[in-house]
């Protein structure tokens, strides 16, 4: 049987019952894309997820590629190799595609909820399977030749990265000191050491194409430091003919010159590339092509990483999910103990299931898995948004606020509480079993690690939360959220039946406010004394954390009022009575046992100062 549970009926529920996703689909640039063909997408990707894509996820780990360094590669396990093609023949990626070049014009919410699904089963399949996405980046970004290059990704499906990360310079990206230097064939020689490249070498396409940033050298106008005088280029693999597609035999100098063992997600292969190094490889100049012709590259850039940061948020989530309904299937199953009521010497063993303890960890890891999966989809309904919208429209305008103060929640809140509860819940619900590989758990647990790190750590989602979302945005998004959140507590959903959680939730709005409005002023302090900055920062996750829980706790709660109507209707009898009735729970237990921990979050947030600042570094 497959490791990977999925929880299907929950997300067509955020689809079509809570988000109203069928006023979208069969509409505007959907409009081939009906209700009933959205679920039958959804449902065979979920079958083909359980059954097939998940079958290589413990053999791929297990036996893992192994770097070659007298070739440079890192061939990929055969059982992996047979779930990656089962995932490319379903032609399903195309709905993350751009339509210009064969894609499906889907609605973002259809994409990620299928997302979901692939990147629970075998996360790493989804990764190695980005070249038709980063195509649209390249169309989109590029001149008539970078377009035919991008039909070319599609059409061969060839393999492409994310080329940003160097050995010193990290998350500093402005720091890279690799250099493109022009040929006067219009190309550009690269130089350089990359880390950290999501699958820069395997031998699941003919080709990949590397979209890598450096710093523009002997030309008028390029250059210059900081992320501004950085531009993309486009650097294959292999040399082509840019017309036809077909490979000329010649090697360009781009190597892989290590793969990364790392903790988890071992398949996937992380890898350092080095370019135009004459001791590396076969010695070859690594040649691209800039993108665009404009240095604008970290601009460019961006397109890949916030789809990226949306990827690796879904991923966690995911992971989440099929972590709690395995340890729930584990539970209902584990005969451990009497019931405490039940004080007899001799009395009857009961599953574990019937220990309040583990109930309260059961409906904590559901009330989580459930949120976050709403969180991820809300956002992509804002992406609905903006692909329904014309673009310099105030709607248009909106939902792309939203969406980017969303983004870094996604990804910093979903992987880290994704993270610690798989950890310290799912595979606690275990025992000792979920410290052995007998079980899914332990690789989920080394899996999801990575996803606090990706694309930046939690301390940057927080940050860029903050100064990026909110302050540059002067506030508009995150006013735009609160208000719906405030319009939400002013109604009688529910028949009364919230009005504990509608005040718990209120409470807690109010604390993040108090939280936002000390770091507003902070930051203005910061005018007249910098280091009042420092203050502001240590704030930053802090806020990133409590304002997940805010929006998570709303759209559980918004779940449960749809819950008590359809209760209150023929669900009360029906096949979905039980399903209906543990979302108003987990959003009951979510609104009692999260919220009031954030008036401590406020009163912590208030008394932060500078101590920590002026502590020598001896002293730690």
């Amino acid at each position: 049987m497959s490791h990977y549970q999925s929880n299907l009926r929950d997300i067509e529920f955020n689809l079509f019952e809570l988000l109203g996703r069928d006023r979208v689909l069969g509409t505007g640039p959907f409009e081939e894309l009906d209700v009933e063909t959205a679920r039958e997408i959804i449902g065979e990707v979920d079958r083909i997820s359980r059954e097939d894509l998940a079958a290589s996820f413990e053999d791929a780990d297990r036996n893992p590629p192994v770097f070659d360094p007298a070739t440079n590669t890192a061939p990929i396990p055969e059982s992996f190799k047979k779930s990656y093609a089962t995932w490319m023949d379903s032609g399903f990626w195309s709905l993350q595609t751009e339509p210009a070049l064969g894609g499906t014009a889907a609605p973002s919410t259809l994409v990620w909820a299928t997302a979901e699904l692939l990147l629970g089963a075998n996360p790493a399949i989804w990764m190695y399977g980005a070249g038709p996405s980063f195509a649209g980046v390249v169309y989109r970004n590029g001149t008539e030749r970078d377009r035919r290059i991008a039909e070319l990704m599609v059409e061969r499906q060839w393999g492409a990265t994310m080329v940003l990360t160097e050995p010193d310079a990290g998350s500093d990206v402005g720091a890279g000191r690799s250099k493109a230097t022009p040929n006067e064939d219009g190309s550009w020689s690269i130089t350089g050491v990359k880390r950290f490249i999501t699958s820069a070498e395997h031998d699941m396409s003919e080709n990949i194409m590397h979209l890598v940033l450096a710093r523009p050298e002997g030309v008028e106008g390029a250059g210059g430091p900081g992320t501004k005088g950085l531009s993309l280029f486009l650097v294959p693999k292999f040399h082509f003919d840019h017309h036809s597609g077909e490979l000329s035999g010649e090697r360009n100098g781009v190597y892989v010159t290590n793969v990364e063992h790392k903790m988890g997600i071992k398949v996937s292969n992380t890898c350092e590339l080095t370019f135009g190094d004459p001791q590396v490889g076969g010695g070859e100049a690594a040649r691209g092509w800039l993108l665009g012709e404009v240095h604008d590259g970290i601009r460019q850039m961006f397109d890949v990483i916030e789809n990226a940061r949306m990827m690796v948020g879904t991923k966690a989530i995911a992971t989440l999910s099929t972590g709690y309904l395995n340890a729930l299937e584990y539970a209902k199953e584990r005969v451990q103990g009497a019931d405490l009521t039940d004080p007899a010497k001799d009395a009857a063993r009961v599953t574990i299931t019937h220990h309040p303890d583990v109930r309260r960890s059961l409906m904590t890891q559901k009330a989580f898995a459930e949120g976050m999966r709403s969180l991820v989809l809300y956002c992509a309904s804002w992406q609905d948004e903006v692909q329904m919208s014309e673009a310099g429209t105030e709607q248009r305008l909106l939902a792309e606020g939203v969406n980017d103060l969303l983004l870094p929640i996604v990804k910093g809140y979903g992987s880290e509480r994704s993270w610690v509860l798989l950890g310290t819940e799912s595979l606690q619900t275990f025992g000792g079993s979920g410290f052995l590989q007998e079980y899914p758990i332990e690789q989920y647990v080394r899996d999801a690690k990575i996803d606090t790190l990706y694309e930046g750590t939690t301390a940057i989602q927080g940050q860029d939360l903050f100064f990026r979302k909110i302050v540059k945005n002067q506030g508009a998004a995150l006013a735009h959220v609160q208000g719906e959140i405030k319009k939400f507590l002013d109604a009688e959903g529910g028949n009364g039946q919230l009005k504990v959680e509608r005040e718990l939730l209120a409470t807690a709005l109010r604390d993040v406010e108090a939280i936002t409005a000390h770091m507003f002023n902070d930051l203005m302090a910061g005018q007249q004394d910098p280091r009042n900055l420092y203050k502001v920062a240590q704030n930053t996750s802090r806020l990133l954390m409590v304002l997940g829980d805010v929006v998570c706790a709303w759209l559980l709660l918004r779940s449960a009022e749809i819950a008590l109507v359809a209760l209150g209707g023929d669900a009360a009898h029906g096949k979905d009575k039980d399903f209906y009735e543990g979302k108003v729970a987990a959003a009951r237990f979510f609104a009692a046992t999260v919220l009031p921990k954030i008036t401590a979050e406020r009163a912590i947030a208030a008394s932060v100062d500078n101590s920590l600042m002026d502590l020598p570094e001896s002293a730690f």
